[in-house]
């Protein structure tokens, strides 16, 4: 036998598998061997071939020869099996199949499915079924479970690691096959050498699932039919039990890992829903228990499983739709599972209704795999095909078109064409397949085709299933649970989910499109079926898709804060409201107020939500509402009730709901906008609820959520809120007045004796809501009574502590400070208003004014019965204060321990370090205090007193005491002394603004007024000296914490400033003794000097006191209110000020520049007035001075901050007016602004100064604005530096030729600036390397900045005089005979003319030169032609026949000009000369004119009479009449055109541009005209030949389309030619024409040479597709145009997958083209706008693709040790600010390239070339 085997092997290697059993039955039947003698003699060597294998597995791939080999030595196996007993087979299954699985499986995938084929092949043939049994299937299943911790107790086939097999009756086997060493009997892991732990999962699963295919009973198996019954009993009976036990299995292994999950989809799956497709049942016996296994109850299991992954992430979400696809892709279970002895029910998916709700989910999924995935499992399970669809559609001949538009037809076969369903008839009913048609072809269409596609079917389809919803009524009451789309409510419910989709679509086009045909819908035509929308959908993608700005591109314009969709949005809430229940419309706009909680909304859309909000309480308070809830069924006759009875828990969740919204929209800083969500806002509210109906702490919060300056007297919302409180006003009173009175005695828990700040301060914002609705509410004794009932019942006993509630006196004090606190914010804007009402009333001879029905007299009068009623409490409330305070002066405990100096984490705010007793105490002195001096402040206003006098007096003592104290020893004396001073700030706020003598007599001798001096000087020396020697030991002791200190220091400024605005107070005061200062040099000096040397470490809270106190330093200096002589001052030495001048900058440098308070407060304190007119202020021996080293620094810094350059425009414009020697050392700086700044709004800079006081006064410290007409239009664009500016020098023209006051030196200065700057600008026009330009884009930056030289040019055209005119014109002329756009030429024009206008003499001497020198490019002759036109209107009358003699002559030639532009635009100007200078000739004069006039009077008439010249000078508009020539060259004239209405640097439209405009059009007419001509000829010549043929044609058959109307033709948008059989037949006359059937025989072979053409085309398109590299390039973040051309040429040249951008529109541009050099036709550009940027890369990276940024980070890896990914999207920052940080979150890594020099930066451009340069490296070495 060895001879025999060894020569088999050897051929084993050369064999073909195929060839080896004739082979081995040669061999069987040339020797006496048996079958199993052979067999056991080729199962020895399988561990030779096992070895063999193994060697070979470490080389890559298999050798022909060796693989030949295996599955010859396979087959000769198997061959052998076939004639051997079940004995041979458990060896062969053991010692060779299973071994071999898994190195086979791993090495190669085919020669496993073959070995394994040819093996189960050799079962199926034999039925040895029951040795699979007992082997490899347990084994495998054991395997699957152990990999996966699975469960195994429900296995049928289950394993045993012990299973052994005992060989029977084969002595020949047992004694060849087994060693010495080995047992008979053994375990199968003895055999193999393998155990299920060692098993792969994916062998396992692979192999397990071929066995069940094997095993599947196939009829074209059976080749012998008397024996089906027997091998389909067997075949079934042992695939039933794998299908339970792989059921078992896959449905465990579903709800594990992907690795699981994955095999189970991949090999099980498959193979199990091919088994029930052949047969629906098996019957099972598990544990003797027999079991009918359905396909029904399979797919339930399967669906169970899928709805656990879809709870799960994305991922699972992915693999449960693949699941349902695999299982769907076979046929379903159906009825006839039942017929088969089932006990369970047919199991219906559709029937589930979660299966529905996840389809919709599904379909709206962010992942675009998932969306197709659910369209798929939607189209299996309703058994839909386009197919279908198209053989429906064939059949159905649509609606009938001559009902439709042209449009509609054109749509209708469009929607045909594309495949959409059969297309309901009005007149029949539409099915539930063909609504479900119509369904999947308007997702699909959205999923796969353009936006022109969506438009020409969407509408039209939509109506078709609207109309299906509401066809009859059946359909309301009947088929709930047709699919799902049986009823009207569940097709809105689908109609939805494509609506959804639509909004959430790619392409803002789209988006558009399907928002404006929701909105359009006329829902009053479909019988109330807008109460059908579903309402998750109205309140969830509906108002966000409201907020994309593509909705609104209207919004803001010209202060309009609407659009179209806000209009068409709240129509449709009006409406849907108003189907609403009552019990229903309160939750409703609850949940749409709510959504901001949730979603961050634009401008826009915020607007659109209030607005909706609006609409819907309108809509449900409309008077025909009645009508619609009948017909809703929401009400009827016995339960109508009143529209007010709201509930209180409902309307206070709206008013908090709507508070809420009110709170977010103050982050929009534009007023008009704020105002009118607010409006809406309080109409929804009004609309909804009475006021009364609510809770009052609901209302206090909803009322004082509003500005003050919207409910103050003349605010824009007071009648809205007051009228809506009037309506319940008795009730809210009662509530007021029993809120004040429990506010007060509010009982407390049990121990609740102490409170911090925080609860102090919340108390105050509860009194302070109270106080403002008291005084919306209530007339004058109705908002005094609360207050006086307090006051008159309560105070006494309370500040004498006879009140049983501990904190009573205290919450007093909070009440009535509230109650003052009001009263000031009402007596400042109702003295406000008066003044305006006054002026207004004196316009209109009015003769008195109210406001809200009152007098100014009877306000006063009120204003003083207050004050009366305050002075009632102030005797007991000075005695409770001094009480209270005395705590600052008692012993303090030792040892105590104090809380931290911050709440919180680190940097959160500061508190006080006191025990709770000491807190408490220290709060109601502070408390007290501050409530005494607002009472008294307010007392003072009308009357003084003993009582005032008395609490002058205590106050003053107070701080006197406060400030004499001793130096604190410890922390806790320290922390009371900076409550001391807390205290003393508020009392002097108030202390100062009343200086009377007892004032001045506490103030300079404090608790000694018997050394009273009335004459003394300096009587607030002692004060502060006192005041800062003592503060600043305490700063300095040491004893307080940082956070502490800085809190002390800011209270320190705080009451300097006070202190320092005691002369201005003081001025208007006559009772007060005469003093030659309020403080002496010495003291000023010392608070000067203390202020600049805290200025570098200042924080920015204490910047504002800090600056202020240094503003009125300086005005104690200026006014000589220090007991001084300025001129000898040692405080304002130059020395000082450069010292003032650097700690400020430090300080500003750290201060946020957003803040207008800040950097106005700078500007007003060190550049003040009364030192900029000293010279060495801004100029120094060695370099600039101290003013303009600052003011360098200011205007340098104002190019990154436009704030700053606006404000210091306005404050230096009007400083150098007052000083204009100071000029000379500024052209620098006044070049930079008037090259600086757009006409872009500043929202949040207005909005600042409306709200912000602090805003508002030190804007009014600042120089006074030159023109406050144009200060108000553009001070809040970043065009007001260069309005200044020209606003400056016109103003010092109009001083030098109007002001005879002003002194010669500074005549002079202004002269001689003027001059200077203007030649300047002047030089840099003609000289300057970009400013000299003659190419450039419109609209680019040099043309910026071209118009913003000229416009100065112009306001400096009054300086130009004869010792300068010379150099003047040289460069005007210069700079005319340059190329420029007619939007710069229009200002070189108009400085021409001025000059000319002014010096006459001149235009003999330059003009007419010019005029005759026709070498002049056509450009520049048209502006000498302007020119000269109108120095002959508006010269002056002397010399005007003398320029006329002088110009028109020269003109007159141009009008025959080869030039069109010129030609046109003399035409239109020797016109309007000639119609000005002889519109008197008369016809009956002609005969007595001369040669000459004649002439001209001819001229002028063929002029006026043409028609082409009529119509080229009726787009003038009006123009030349208008022109001022005067006017143009002043501020306003340049500046005229408000920013609104004009983007571009306010440049009106030139008379130039509409002349080229009309010319464009003509020429494009005439172009059109020539094109129409040249059609019809061709139309006539093709029709010459037998005509009379197609004449007969058409008589017979009038309705052929033969030659179609020209203009419907042009308005089609696809045309196809399809030649029908029956088209052919009326044509076959034409066949006998040899010249017709030769011109098809040439258009023909045409066809085939362009089909050929395209065919390559097509082949090299997807060539070069497939050869691109796996790399995007986003550019999104980029918007320069050579940048983004050279990133797409580069993008070409290394063939990129890709280059994103924000605007596709960019590839229109001609700089663009210019540069790419048409490689954006060969590279894909994708448009990725910035706001889509993050969900782009996600899904990139959900793709496969790594996300890479270039940019310098600190996790950044260098270029040369990056290692590129394959698939990468690599993402290019902006070009100056890089990467913003959240697209840096979103990256994989961030890499930068190595950088040897100093700037450290490349552009962008390069650095992305660079980039991609290398992965193209790294790729190539691949």
């Amino acid at each position: 036998m060895q001879p025999i085997v060894a020569s088999l092997l050897g051929s084993f290697w050369h064999i073909p598998p195929d060839g080896v059993p004739a082979l081995v039955e040669c061999i069987l039947a040339s020797t006496s061997a048996s079958p199993s003698s052979l067999f056991s003699s080729l199962l020895k060597e399988s561990s030779s071939i096992t070895k063999c294998h193994l060697q070979e597995q470490q080389t890559e791939s298999l050798d022909n020869e060796w693989r030949n080999g295996v599955l010859s030595y396979f087959s000769a196996l198997c061959f052998l099996l076939e004639k051997c007993s079940n004995s041979q087979m458990h060896f062969f299954i053991w010692k060779v199949f299973i071994p071999s699985l898994k190195s086979v499986h791993m090495h190669n995938h085919g020669l496993f499915y073959e070995v394994t084929s040819i093996f189960l092949d050799v079962v199926y043939r034999t039925k040895k079924w029951e040795v699979l049994e007992a082997t490899i299937v347990p084994f495998l299943l054991k395997a699957i479970a152990v990999s996966a911790m699975l469960q195994t107790e429900e296995l049928i086939y289950q394993w045993d690691g012990n299973l052994t097999y005992k060989l029977q009756n084969d002595d020949e086997i047992n004694s060849e096959i087994c060693d010495d060493s080995q047992s008979v009997t053994g375990t199968c892991q003895d055999f193999s050498g393998f155990s299920y732990h060692d098993f792969p999962l994916s062998v396992s699963c692979n192999t397990i699932s071929l066995i069940l295919n094997a095993a599947i009973p196939n009829q074209s198996k059976i080749a012998n039919p008397a024996s089906k019954l027997e091998y389909d009993s067997r075949e079934k009976d042992f695939a039933g039990k794998m299908l339970w036990d792989l059921s078992k299995l896959s449905t465990q292994m579903l709800s594990q890992g992907v690795e699981h999950r994955t095999a189970a989809m991949r090999f099980l799956l498959p193979y199990i829903s091919k088994a029930f497709a052949c047969h629906c049942t098996f019957e099972v016996a598990v544990s003797g228990t027999q079991h009918l296994f359905t396909r029904s109850r399979f797919l339930r299991n399967i669906w169970n499983c899928c709805k656990l992954l879809f709870s799960r992430g994305s991922c699972e979400r992915r693999d449960s739709y693949d699941v349902l696809s695999l299982c769907l892709s076979l046929s379903l279970g159906t009825p006839e599972d039942l017929n088969a002895g089932s006990n369970e029910l047919f199991f219906d998916l559709t029937a589930d209704q979660e299966f529905w709700d996840e389809m919709k989910r599904g379909l709206l999924d962010k992942e675009k795999l998932v969306r197709k995935q659910s369209a798929h499992v939607l189209r299996k399970i309703l058994n839909l095909s386009k197919q279908q669809i198209a053989d429906e559609v064939s059949r159905d001949e649509g609606l009938d078109s001559k009902m439709m538009d042209k449009r509609g037809r054109w749509a209708d076969k469009e929607a045909k064409s594309l495949g959409v369903g059969r297309l309901c008839k009005n007149t029949e009913p539409t099915s539930n397949v063909h609504r479900w048609e119509s369904f999947l072809f308007l997702y699909e269409m959205l999923e796969e085709y353009g936006s022109h596609l969506v438009e020409a079917a969407w509408n039209y389809q939509m109506m078709i299933l609207l109309h299906s919803a509401l066809e009859s009524e059946k359909l309301v009451k009947e088929n709930h649970n047709e699919n799902c789309m049986g009823t009207a409510a569940q097709i809105f419910e689908w109609m939805s989910v494509l609506w959804e989709h639509g909004f959430s679509h790619g392409n803002p086009q789209v988006r558009c499109l399907i928002m404006d045909s929701f909105l359009s819908t006329e829902w009053e035509k479909f019988k109330g079926s807008v109460k059908l929308v579903p309402k998750e959908f109205v309140l969830g993608q509906l108002l966000r898709g409201l907020d994309d700005p593509v909705h609104h591109s209207e919004f803001g314009l010209k202060a309009s804060y609407s659009s179209s969709t806000i209009e068409s949005a709240a129509r449709f809430f009006c409406q849907y409201a108003s189907f609403l229940k009552d019990s229903e419309i309160f939750q409703f706009l609850v949940n749409m107020s709510s959504i901001v909680k949730t979603y961050s909304f634009g401008r826009a859309g915020l607007m659109c939500l209030v607005e909706c909000i609006s609409a819907a309480a309108r809509g449900f308070r409309k008077p025909d509402n009645y009508l619609h809830k009948q017909f809703n069924g929401a009400i009827t006759d016995e339960n109508v009730v009143s529209p007010t009875g709201a509930s209180l828990q409902n309307g206070a969740n709206l008013l908090e709901t709507l508070r809420f919204m009110l709170d977010c929209s103050k982050q929009h800083f534009n007023a008009k906008y704020r105002y009118q969500v607010f409006e809406r806002i309080l109409s929804a509210a009004s609309s909804m609820i009475t006021a009364s109906d609510v809770p009052l702490e609901s209302l206090l919060n909803f009322i004082s959520s509003f500005p003050h300056e919207c409910t103050d007297y003349g605010g824009l919302l007071r009648i809205g809120v007051t009228s809506w409180l009037h309506d319940s006003k008795f009730q809210i009173l009662k509530e007021i007045n029993e809120f004040a009175r429990s506010f007060i005695h509010h009982p407390h828990p049990e121990g609740y004796l102490f409170y911090d700040d925080e609860e102090l301060y919340a108390w105050g914002s509860e009194a302070k809501r109270w106080a403002r609705v008291l005084f919306l509410v209530g007339n004058r004794d109705e908002q005094i009574d609360p207050i006086q009932k307090i006051v008159s019942f309560h105070g006494s006993d309370i500040f004498q502590k006879k009140n049983p509630f501990k904190l009573a006196a205290v919450k007093f004090l909070i009440l009535v400070f509230a109650f003052i606190e009001e009263l000031e914010i009402i007596q400042e804007t109702v003295s406000d208003f008066y003044l305006e009402m006054e002026g207004k009333h004196k316009r209109e001879q009015k003769l008195e004014v109210t406001v809200d029905g009152v007098t100014c007299v009877e306000k006063s009068d009120f204003f003083n019965r207050i004050s009366e009623m305050l002075f009632l409490v102030m005797e007991e409330l000075v005695s409770f204060s001094e009480s209270s305070c005395s705590i600052f002066w008692s012993e303090m405990p030792q040892n105590v321990a104090l809380p931290g100096s911050v709440k919180g984490k680190l940097g959160g705010p500061s508190q006080r370090r006191l025990p709770p007793p000491l807190c408490t105490s220290v709060l109601e002195a502070i408390t007290s205090t501050k409530v005494l001096a607002s009472i008294l402040r307010w007392c003072m206003c009308f009357k003084s007193n003993v009582q005032a006098d008395s609490a002058q007096r205590f106050l003053w003592k107070l701080c006197w005491k406060i400030i004499m104290s001793s130096a604190p020893t410890s922390e806790l004396e320290a922390e009371m002394r900076l409550a001391a001073y807390e205290a003393c700030t508020h009392a002097l706020r108030k202390l100062v603004i009343f200086v009377s003598p007892l004032k001045l007599d506490l103030v300079a001798y404090g608790n000694n007024p018997s050394t009273l001096k009335v004459n003394s000087e300096a009587p607030f020396d002692a004060f502060i000296s006192a005041f800062m020697d003592n503060i600043n030991e305490v700063i300095d002791c040491g004893k307080l914490a940082r956070s502490r200190r800085a809190v002390l220091m800011n209270w320190k400024w705080t009451c300097l400033e006070s202190l320092l605005s005691v002369p201005i107070y003081a001025r208007h005061n006559e009772a007060l003794p005469s003093f030659r200062g309020y403080y002496s040099e010495r003291v000023a000096t010392q608070i000067l000097f203390d202020l600049v040397g805290c200025l570098e470490n200042a924080g920015e809270v204490s910047a504002l006191p800090m600056l202020r106190s240094i503003r009125l330093t300086m005005d104690l200096f200026a006014s000589k209110a220090v007991n001084t002589d300025i001129s000898s001052s040692r405080g304002l030495s130059i020395e000082m000020i450069w010292h003032l001048v650097r700690s400020s900058w430090v300080l500003h440098a750290s201060c946020n520049k957003r803040k207008v308070a800040p950097v106005a407060a700078l500007l007003s304190a060190v550049l003040h007035n009364s030192m900029f007119g000293n010279a060495s202020m801004h100029e120094c021996s060695d370099g600039p001075g101290p003013m303009k080293w600052l003011i360098e620094r200011i205007i340098d810094e104002g190019t990154k901050s436009p704030r700053t350059i606006r404000l210091a425009a306005l404050h230096l414009c009007g400083l150098w007016l007052a000083y204009p020697s100071t000029i000379k050392y500024y052209f620098l700086e006044l070049k930079l602004l008037t090259f600086y700044g757009s006409v872009a709004f500043d929202e949040d800079f207005e909005a600042e100064l409306a709200e912000n006081n602090d805003a508002r006064t030190e804007v009014s410290m600042l120089s006074q604005s030159l023109d406050p007409e144009l200060t108000a239009v553009f001070i809040n664009t970043e065009l007001y530096a260069r309005v200044s500016v020209a606003t400056l020098f016109s103003k010092l023209a109009d001083m030098v030729s109007n002001n005879p006051a002003i002194s010669s030196g500074d005549r002079a200065a202004a002269i001689s600036s003027g001059k200077s700057f203007l030649l300047e600008l002047l030089k840099s026009v003609v000289t300057d390397k970009e400013l000299s330009k003659e190419l450039y884009k419109k609209f680019s930056a040099v043309h910026r900045r071209k118009i913003r030289a000229w416009q100065m040019i112009c306001a400096l055209s009054r300086f130009v005089d004869t010792d300068i005119l010379e150099k003047v014109t040289s460069n005007l002329h210069q700079a005319i005979c340059k190329n420029n756009l007619p939007s710069v030429r229009q200002y070189l024009e108009n400085f021409a003319i001025y000059i000319y206008m002014k010096f006459p003499l001149m235009v003999g001497q330059q003009l007419v030169p010019q005029l005759r020198n026709f070498d002049l490019r056509a450009q520049a002759l048209s502006s000498y032609v302007f020119i000269a036109s109108n120095v002959i209107l508006h010269g002056q009358k002397n010399s005007q026949l003398s320029h006329l003699d002088e110009l028109l002559p020269p003109i007159i030639p141009l009008l025959t000009s080869h030039h069109h532009s010129l030609r046109g635009f003399t035409q239109i100007l020797v016109h309007h000369v000639l119609q000005k200078l002889f519109s008197g000739s008369n016809a009956s004069d002609y005969s007595c004119m001369s040669l000459e006039r004649r002439c001209f009077v001819d001229l002028m008439h063929y002029l006026a009479s043409n028609p082409d010249c009529a119509r080229l000078r009726s787009c003038m508009g009006g123009h030349l009449d208008a022109f001022d020539p005067v006017k143009s060259v002043s501020p306003r004239g340049i500046f005229t055109n408000r920013v609104e209405d004009h983007e571009f640097e306010c440049v009106p439209a030139t008379v130039m541009d509409k002349v080229n405009e009309f010319l464009n059009n003509t020429r494009d007419e005439l172009r059109s005209s020539m094109a129409n001509d040249a059609a019809a000829i061709k139309n006539e010549t093709i029709l010459i030949d037998g005509s009379s043929r197609l004449g007969e044609l058409l008589i017979n058959d009038p309705d052929l389309p033969v030659v179609r109307n020209q203009q419907e033709s042009l308005q089609d948008f696809q045309r196809k030619i399809r030649i029908s059989h029956s088209d052919q037949q009326p044509t076959n006359f034409l066949l006998n024409d040899k010249a017709f059937c030769e011109s098809l025989s040439d258009i023909e072979h045409e066809d085939r040479l362009l089909d050929g053409f395209l065919h390559l085309r097509g082949i090299i398109a997807d060539k070069l597709k497939t050869s691109r590299q796996q790399i995007i390039l986003v550019a999104s973040l980029i918007d320069r145009i050579p940048n983004l051309a050279g990133l797409a040429r580069t993008c070409e040249v290394f063939r990129a997958a890709g280059l994103a951008i924000a605007d596709k529109s960019v590839l229109n541009d001609k700089q663009f083209q210019l540069i790419s050099v048409t490689a954006e036709k060969w590279v894909p550009i994708l448009e990725v706008p910035v706001a889509t940027m993050k969900s782009f890369l996600e899904k990139k990276k959900q793709q496969g693709f790594a996300i890479l940024g270039l940019e310098q980070t600190a996790n950044s890896i260098s270029l040369d040790q990056y290692k590129f990914p394959t698939m990468s999207v690599l993402v290019l920052g902006r070009e100056k600010e890089g990467i913003p940080v959240e697209i840096i979150h979103s990256l994989d890594s961030c890499i930068e390239i190595p950088q040897l020099g100093v700037v450290r930066s490349l552009n962008v451009h390069v650095s992305g070339a660079i980039a991609l340069w290398e992965y193209t490296r790294q790729q190539r070495l691949l």
